[in-house]
């Protein structure tokens, strides 16, 4: 872009992205920084515009980062994932069964159900129906998945279908329910999942969620000051902690890409984008 304003996107997935990230452009304007922001309905959305040129930063989730790397590829540009946040980093997701069920393995549910979140959800979704076709859980042939679409569109950002999966499994209707590791934990805090009601059955090798991505048409001097800005927020900071808390984080990272070879093999299986990232998903729309 020829502008001297850092343009970011970011997905409104809550309310609250409103209040987040008025307050880092708030912070990141006192510093210095020329920053504005645009948000999306969704990230398909958000990644084309990156990828043209349109925004030159976005705050992408795992799934926004693999379209977006394959579609500026295939158009002969580059995105580079800049910062992370600490809780982006080295996630699980866990299949949940009932505390009273007999099962011991991901085999002995074949010939069950078991539920997920939306068709867009990297961690309720997508990695955990890989995780089963690697025990020998074909979806619709060895086990039924019984999905939950709330909020399609924002890649399992909205926790909705996850929790539905997860009352699905306390109401006996399905024999285990996937979700990302920390649900796990709030879902059961929430009351969602009663209190040692359930236990987890098998668990997903680790793997990283959202990052900052950016495009190589950003203008190199506005987006290298962004990723210093951000790096050197400190949780001490009592103007800064508050933005933190919102966004769910303590520290910022430098971002990797190592951690997204699960989700990507993920795609593959599922044929949700094709090399040249368009949206291949025969039930997804946005």
């Amino acid at each position: 872009m020829v502008d001297t304003t850092l343009l970011m996107g970011a997905v409104a997935y809550d309310p609250k992205v409103v209040t987040i990230w008025e307050g880092f452009r708030r912070w990141l304007m006192a510093e210095g920084l020329l920053f504005d922001f645009v948000l999306y309905s969704n990230y398909e959305r958000q990644v084309e515009d990156l990828v043209e040129g349109r925004i030159d930063a976005a705050w992408n989730s795992p799934l926004a980062w693999l379209r977006s790397q394959r579609l500026a590829a295939a158009r002969g540009r580059s995105v580079r994932s800049t910062v992370m946040r600490d809780t982006d980093q080295d996630l699980t997701s866990v299949v949940v069964v009932r505390t009273d069920s007999d099962y011991s393995a991901l085999a002995d549910l074949k010939g069950g159900s078991v539920a997920v979140g939306a068709v867009d959800s990297p961690q309720a979704t997508l990695i955990p129906l890989s995780h089963l076709r690697a025990a020998g859980l074909r979806p619709g042939e060895g086990v039924t998945v019984r999905r939950f679409d709330v909020g399609v569109g924002l890649h399992g950002d909205h926790v909705g279908g996850e929790r539905d999966a997860a009352r699905a499994l306390v109401a006996g209707e399905v024999e285990a329910a996937c979700m990302v590791d920390g649900n796990h934990l709030l879902f059961s805090q929430e009351g969602v999942l009663p209190a040692g009601g359930t236990r987890i059955l098998s668990q997903t090798a680790p793997y990283d969620h959202c990052n900052l991505t950016v495009v190589d048409t950003a203008p190199a001097g506005l987006a290298d000051r962004l990723i210093e800005l951000l790096l050197s927020m400190s949780y001490a900071d009592p103007q800064v902690r508050p933005l933190l808390d919102l966004e769910g984080l303590q520290v910022w990272k430098q971002g990797r890409t190592s951690g997204y070879g699960l989700l990507d093999g993920a795609v593959e299986e599922a044929g949700f984008y094709d090399a040249q990232g368009r949206v291949t998903a025969a039930e997804y729309v946005p």
